[in-house]
């Protein structure tokens, strides 16, 4: 539900993720909307045993490619809307990678997932 609500909220306050986007990227604004439909989809689609696995590889694939907007951010040394201390930018990058081997473990570890399907 975590990637449901995270996409939902692209939706919902996509100024937030504006801010967020790289520059160089183009139509950001589509590239959030994109973004948020897939964490839904996603987050959906591991909770279906059948889509289970194509759904963490997809989700993995998505916080790989939203790392350098959080990256942006940590560089910028702000977040639009918070009020976060530029450490804290920084500490949410391996953040991603927890989120990744979390995704890993929940939809694609061999061991876990002979006892979910």
């Amino acid at each position: 539900m975590f990637f449901v609500a995270a996409g939902a909220n692209h939706f919902h306050a996509p100024a937030v993720y504006l801010g967020m986007m790289p520059p160089r990227l183009p139509s950001p604004l589509t590239l959030i909307y994109i973004s948020g439909a897939a964490e839904i989809l996603g987050g959906i689609g591991i909770c279906v045993p059948v889509t289970r696995k194509f759904s963490g590889w997809g989700l993995i694939a998505l916080l790989v490619a939203v790392f350098p907007a959080n990256l942006h951010v940590a560089l910028q040394g702000r977040m639009p809307g918070f009020d976060f201390s530029p450490l804290i930018l920084w500490l949410r990058l391996p953040l991603q990678l927890v989120a990744i081997g979390w995704v890993w473990w929940t939809t694609l570890a061999p061991a876990r997932n002979e006892t979910l399907d």
